[in-house]
């Protein structure tokens, strides 16, 4: 399936969403968030021509950002940080009072704390996957993504639990 540059720019304005919560899910920090981002984008566009239309595209585009999260978190797990904020600058914390934006916050902190196959079957679980697209996403039987997605959940709430955070 061809598409053209228009008609791909469309389709990513579309479902954005789907890229800013796979790096949501993949990086706590704003700017490796925005590499993740671009980085998703430049490979879906390098990979465009994979795209055969037999899936829809949005489902296409979710397996070509997890691949790519994954690929982008080793290589970012492996660079030394060597950047330090200078004594000066003070850090501006908001305060959000709206209590379903702390459970968010909650919840992708702890999502930090699980691997990268846990990542992906937290994130299209929460997108609504049935388990035989998540197997078909991630290429396990779906036997194994309802056991290991079982897991990740009761993982996910002692995370959470120890953390003395609850929803």
């Amino acid at each position: 399936m061809k598409l053209t540059e228009q008609e791909f720019l469309s389709k990513i304005a579309t479902h954005k969403g789907i890229i800013h919560k796979v790096s949501r899910i993949y990086f706590e920090d704003a700017s490796d968030r925005e590499d993740l981002v671009q980085e998703i984008i430049l490979q879906l566009w390098k990979s465009l021509q994979s795209f055969n239309g037999k899936s829809q595209f949005s489902s296409w585009m979710y397996r070509v950002a997890l691949n790519t999260a994954i690929v982008f978190f080793k290589k970012e797990k492996r660079k030394p940080d060597g950047y330090e904020m200078p004594a000066h600058v003070q850090l501006v914390q908001e305060d959000y009072s709206d209590e379903k934006e702390q459970q968010l916050a909650t919840f992708y902190k702890a999502v930090q704390e699980l691997n990268k196959i846990e990542k992906a079957l937290i994130f299209q679980f929460i997108e609504g996957f049935s388990g035989e697209e998540i197997a078909k996403n991630l290429g396990m039987s779906p036997v194994n993504v309802r056991v290991k997605l079982n897991r990740t959940k009761k993982k996910l709430k002692e995370i959470i639990k120890t953390q003395n955070h609850g929803f």
